[in-house]
């Protein structure tokens, strides 16, 4: 499904930089493949919308958690391939910490409210 045919952007805000992190935690991907794997993996539930997806690589780049490298897709285009930088690695884990520790907390209310 084209990116633009995505229904549902990311949500809540601030989740999309934690997924194309965990994303490319299993390797280099360039940024139409990032948004297709987290589409792909959230069974079709999440979309990540083009005009959102690459000033967030940007920011990214800019605060070293990936860099990116031109290449040329499978359809022969060229391309930027975003990777996984060990300060990426680190900031990825402290916010699945994070992410956990919400998660825990919300399920709690929800059990006992």
């Amino acid at each position: 499904m084209p990116m633009k045919d995505m229904p549902n952007p990311v949500t809540p805000s601030g989740a999309l930089p934690l997924l194309i992190l965990r994303v490319l935690q299993s390797g280099s991907l360039h940024g139409y493949a990032i948004g297709q794997r987290i589409h792909v993996l959230s069974s079709q539930v999440l979309g990540v919308e083009e005009g959102l997806l690459y000033p967030t690589l940007q920011k990214m780049l800019v605060k070293g958690w990936v860099v990116a490298e031109w290449g040329i897709s499978e359809t022969n285009r060229k391309v930027r391939f975003y990777r996984l930088t060990v300060a990426g690695r680190k900031h990825l884990a402290t916010e699945l910490e994070g992410y956990d520790r919400v998660t825990r907390a919300i399920q709690e209310v929800l059990r006992t409210a």
